[in-house]
């Protein structure tokens, strides 16, 4: 993590130090008596949580997530699982459903939003975290007003402990941020004359790749997300790793030869954002246990897989640069980040991805 630097020249996988700031730390794993605390806090959890409060509830013999709502709502049956209890249902409940059905989703927020709490505690008193002086929030859960809601009501409980972080969610849908950031991997040289990137985000469930078109402002704030493509590889059944790279190769494939119809001037670039640990060539060290088959191994580096499969994009050979995946999230927010020096990022999904930063502008300065 602490190793590779790009500035102007080439990037390299991992890199600590990017064109517009230094990475000082991603990934990080903090255990207590219960295990990894980020595992108290994503989307698994808040499912856990909300069918405790159901099962509290259901103790009269009614289950208060099982009712109609309107004429039109059909929400979820008794025995229907949390987990498989969708966004907009919940958000159903909270809008105009049983008051005691909203009450079950307000005390699971409740909940949730005190993990979080504890969560960034722990964090903040990291050495590679100190000074940090806002947070935004990425990931699934954000996207959705049960995740937002939770998010405030972290923010709420942080200042009520006199925490001075300032919260703040992703300008870009999350979806869109985890391609857009891949475009803030590279020195800007290397976009110079380009219309746009193919980008991609694996995640514990799902493989995106988009084309992130440039916009015409040079930091990027204009970036958008065009033929983003999805596949959730986790509803494929005892799925091989190999098999899902070659999917998301013909992924690939498919964006740049849509690319070319659209006269579209792509960059010879693959930006990637990968969960894990990123060694500087290309290989996960840990923390990729949600995908599919062991993409840790020594033998397995999936940008030379990629490279292999797709050797050339236009006339000039295929450059593939690959980071963390909350990493590459946060970095979508880099033109909003201007007052800071130092920031973080927290992605809510399948698992709990941080990444801490510090501007280089910044830093160069405070030591002149």
């Amino acid at each position: 993590m602490e190793k590779g630097r790009v500035e102007g020249g080439l990037p390299t996988h991992g890199a600590a130090v990017l064109p517009s700031v230094t990475v000082d730390s991603y990934n990080v794993e903090i255990e207590d008596d219960d295990g990894f605390i980020g595992d108290k806090a994503n989307q698994r959890a808040f499912r856990r949580m909300l069918e405790e409060a159901r099962e509290v509830a259901r103790k009269d013999g009614s289950d208060p997530l099982g009712v109609t709502v309107g004429a039109e709502i059909r929400l979820p049956l008794g025995d229907e699982k949390s987990e498989s209890v969708g966004k907009k249902k919940l958000e159903s409940f909270l809008a105009k459903g049983d008051p005691e059905a909203a009450a079950v989703v307000q005390t699971a927020i409740e909940n949730f939003a005190n993990q979080m709490a504890a969560v960034i505690k722990r964090l903040l008193r990291q050495k590679a975290w100190r000074g940090t002086e806002c947070i935004v929030f990425g990931g699934g859960f954000r996207a959705g007003r049960v995740g937002e809601l939770s998010i405030a009501r972290t923010e709420i409980l942080l200042k009520a402990a006199g925490i001075d972080v300032d919260i703040a969610l992703l300008h870009n849908h999350p979806d869109e941020a985890g391609l857009i950031g891949a475009a803030h991997l590279l020195p800007a040289w290397m976009v110079s004359g380009h219309d746009a990137i193919v980008a991609v985000d694996v995640g514990g469930t799902n493989i995106r790749t988009g084309i992130v078109e440039r916009g015409k402002k040079p930091d990027l704030s204009e970036a958008s997300v065009r033929d983003m493509e999805l596949w959730r590889h986790g509803d494929e059944e005892s799925l091989k790793r190999d098999d899902a790279v070659d999917e998301l190769c013909k992924m690939l494939q498919d964006l740049i030869k849509t690319a070319e119809k659209k006269k579209l001037r792509l960059a010879p670039v693959i930006g990637i954002g990968c969960p894990g640990i990123i060694r500087d060539d290309g290989g996960i060290e840990r923390g990729a246990q949600n995908l599919p088959g062991n993409w840790e191994s020594s033998r397995f580096n999936l940008p030379k897989e990629i490279q292999s499969t797709i050797p050339k994009i236009g006339e000039h050979e295929t450059m593939v640069v690959m980071h963390n995946d909350a990493v590459v999230q946060g970095l979508s927010e880099l033109p909003h980040m201007s007052k800071y020096e130092h920031w973080a990022v927290l992605t809510i999904g399948t698992g709990l991805g941080n990444a801490r930063f510090t501007m280089r502008d910044k830093e160069t300065s405070s030591r002149a």
